[in-house]
C-alpha cells in the first residue's frame, strides 16, 4: 500500500496557514501543522483536532524541526503578516523570515520535499513600478519600521533560491499580494478588519492620508487555489498571486459602509510611515504558468468575511 501523502504547513493556525490546512486534509494529504501561537489562533484548526490525517504541533520554526517519516512539501507559511504584529514582534519576525526558512528548507533537504515559501508584495517596499511584475526588484527601506518584515522576506527568497540552486532543492516562492476573508483577526491592524470592525461597532472608518493610495484584495479561496496550483507546477521564480482589481482606500471603505449598512463616518489621519501608495499584482505569470486568475469579486467576498466577524466568538 502507498504511503500516504505528507505536507508540513508552519503558520498552521493562522488565517491563511489553517485554509490551506483544510485543503490539504480535504486533499487526501496527511497533515503536520507547526505554530507558536504568536498570531495564530487555536480556533482556526479546531475543526481538525479529532482528523486523523491532522496533526498539530506547537513548536517555534526558528528552533530545529523534527518531523517523523517521510515528507512530500513543506509550505513555510510561519510569520506575523500585519504591521501591528511585525511592529509588536519585530525580532520574532526577523528570525522566523532568516532562521525558520533556514529551518524549513533544512527539512526539504533532508527529507527530498518539495518547498514552498511565502513571500509577499511587501518585497517591492513603496514601489516606483505599477503595477508590480515579479522582475521588478523593489523600493524598500531596510531601517524602516517596516523593514523587519520586508527585509525578512528578502531575505528569505534569497536564501530560498541559494537552496534550489546549491543544494538543489525543488523550491517555489510565491508573492501574496492582500487576501481576506474569515479567520482574520479582527485586531490584526489590517485595512479589511480595521474598516469592517470600526463600521460594525458605528465607530468612524480610520483612513490615512487623503485615502488615495491603493490596494488590490485577493479571497482566501482564490489564494490557496493558487498556491497548490504553484506547488504543483515546475516554476521556481517568484510568481504574484493576488488580485489585479484595484481600490482607492476610501473607495474601499465607502464599499464596506455600503455592504454593511452602518452609518459611520469617514475620518482621515496621518499616512504612516514607508506605507506604499500603490499596491496592485501584475499576474501575467500566474495566468501563464499556473492557468490562474482570482474568481472572486471584492463585494462578494466581503459577505462572508463580515459575516465571520458578526459570529459572537471571533479570534
Amino acid at each position: 500500500m502507498p504511503l500516504k501523502k505528507t505536507t508540513v504547513i508552519t503558520g498552521g493556525a493562522g488565517f491563511l496557514g489553517s485554509h490551506l490546512c483544510d485543503r490539504f486534509i480535504q486533499d487526501g494529504y496527511k497533515v503536520f501543522c507547526l505554530d507558536n501561537f504568536i498570531t495564530g489562533n487555536r480556533r482556526n484548526i479546531k475543526h481538525l483536532l479529532k482528523d486523523r490525517n491532522f496533526e498539530l504541533i506547537e513548536h517555534n520554526v526558528t528552533k530545529e524541526i523534527v518531523i517523523p517519516g517521510h515528507v512530500d512539501c513543506i509550505l513555510h507559511f510561519a510569520s506575523p503578516a500585519s504591521p501591528v504584529d511585525y511592529l509588536n514582534h519585530p525580532i520574532p519576525t526577523l528570525k522566523v523570515g532568516a532562521l525558520g526558512t533556514h529551518n524549513t528548507l533544512g527539512l526539504a533537504k533532508a527529507k527530498n520535499a518539495r518547498f514552498l515559501l511565502a513571500s509577499t508584495s511587501e518585497v517591492y517596499g513603496d514601489p516606483l513600478v505599477h503595477p508590480q511584475k515579479e522582475t521588478y526588484w523593489g523600493n524598500v527601506n531596510p531601517i524602516g519600521p517596516r523593514g523587519v518584515y520586508d527585509e525578512a522576506k528578502r531575505f528569505a527568497e534569497a536564501i530560498t533560491m541559494a537552496y534550489h540552486r546549491f543544494h538543489k532543492v525543488n523550491t517555489r516562492i510565491i508573492r501574496i499580494f492582500n487576501t481576506y476573508g474569515p479567520r482574520m483577526r479582527l485586531e490584526d491592524g489590517r485595512v479589511v478588519p480595521n474598516f469592517i470592525n470600526q463600521a460594525l461597532k458605528g465607530r468612524p472608518l480610520t483612513v490615512y492620508g487623503k485615502g488615495d493610495q491603493t490596494r488590490s484584495f485577493c479571497f482566501y479561496s482564490d489564494l490557496v487555489e493558487g498556491i497548490v496550483r504553484l506547488l504543483n507546477s515546475d516554476y521556481h521564480y517568484p510568481v504574484n498571486i493576488g488580485n489585479p482589481d484595484e481600490f482607492t482606500i476610501l473607495e474601499f471603505a465607502k464599499l464596506v459602509l455600503k455592504v454593511t449598512g452602518s452609518s459611520s463616518k469617514v475620518v482621515y489621519e496621518k499616512l504612516p510611515i514607508d506605507d506604499p501608495k500603490q499596491r496592485r499584482p501584475d499576474i501575467t505569470l500566474a495566468k501563464k504558468y499556473l492557468k490562474w486568475k482570482p474568481q472572486v469579486k471584492l463585494k462578494e467576498g466581503l459577505l462572508p468575511t463580515i459575516q465571520w466577524f458578526t459570529q459572537k466568538e471571533h479570534p
